[in-house]
């Protein structure tokens, strides 16, 4: 019994790697100024979304995908008796699980579709997502796939060091970092994805953020968990260089380098550089 992979957007992962694994991928959404919405995929301006964002008197909000949205990708994949395995951002940010669970629950063979929340984000659900397609592709069930992403989940450190925590108060979705606002937004933040954006520290200058990246990135090296990834917003030539520092640390290449969308974006604002990884014996 064949096993598809499903996630959404906000696991950000390059658009060749979603095409050569046969990934599903659902959109969240973009509303602006309550007006306009737009799925995520269709923004492919980024300049153009950051400068709205940058003027923008209220920020735009965010939006999971409908329970249509889920059925109407996982009824075709259920026609041929197959399962699916359906990884989504972290309950804690997003309803996205909840519209999976609701789809499948509606449909005719729904029983075969293994809904996961991530309890994370961007790159470490992209990681998640990738270890899953890799053992469907070895002929794992279902049941397997989902013990495996539980399996790379536990192993998973992913860190987001954001240029402001302006975005993020701004949208309200501060979280456990509301106590350094106030006379430290100046501050750079580096939080992590635990369930929701938990704060791990605080740096004064960019350059001490970008070396903390790679300090991360060197204590997962200690620890042997050399599948990694780079991730970015609006900040490329940052995300490059992180990218060669990691590699001269991890003695590879990355899983993926890739700039995280709109519907982060939203709430943390341009500027973040993310670096995480897991064990390599899950990815081939």
């Amino acid at each position: 019994m064949s096993v598809a992979v499903v996630t959404d957007t906000t696991s950000y992962l390059p658009r060749e790697l979603v095409e050569r694994n046969g990934i599903e991928v659902v959109d969240l959404y973009i509303v602006f100024e309550g007006e306009r919405t737009e799925r995520e995929s269709a923004i492919t301006d980024y300049p153009a979304f950051f400068e709205e964002l940058r003027s923008a008197e209220s920020l735009p909000t965010t939006s999971q995908p409908s329970v249509g949205d889920f059925m109407a990708v996982y009824e075709p994949l259920l026609a041929d008796g197959g399962e699916v395995v359906s990884i989504h951002i972290s309950a804690g940010l997003s309803g996205t699980t909840d519209s999976a669970r609701q789809a499948a629950q509606a449909l005719d063979g729904g029983e075969r579709v293994k809904v996961i929340d991530s309890t994370t984000a961007a790159g470490g659900l992209g990681m998640l997502v990738l270890a899953a397609s890799h053992a469907a592709q070895q002929g794992a069930s279902a049941e397997e796939v989902e013990r495996r992403v539980a399996e790379v989940r536990a192993e998973l450190k992913m860190w987001f060091a954001i240029d402001t925590l302006e975005f993020l108060k701004r949208g309200g979705r501060i979280g456990a970092a509301s106590a350094w606002i106030g006379s430290t937004l100046k501050v750079k933040p580096i939080l992590t994805v635990e369930s929701e954006m938990t704060p791990v520290e605080r740096v004064r200058t960019s350059k001490r953020m970008f070396e903390r990246m790679v300090d991360y990135a060197r204590q997962r090296h200690e620890s042997g968990m050399d599948a990694w990834v780079v991730q970015h917003i609006a900040a490329p030539d940052q995300a490059a260089d992180l990218e060669a520092r990691c590699r001269e640390v991890f003695g590879n290449d990355p899983l993926f380098t890739s700039e995280i969308g709109p519907v982060l974006s939203a709430h943390t604002g341009p500027g973040l550089l993310g670096v995480g990884s897991s064990s390599p014996r899950f990815f081939g």
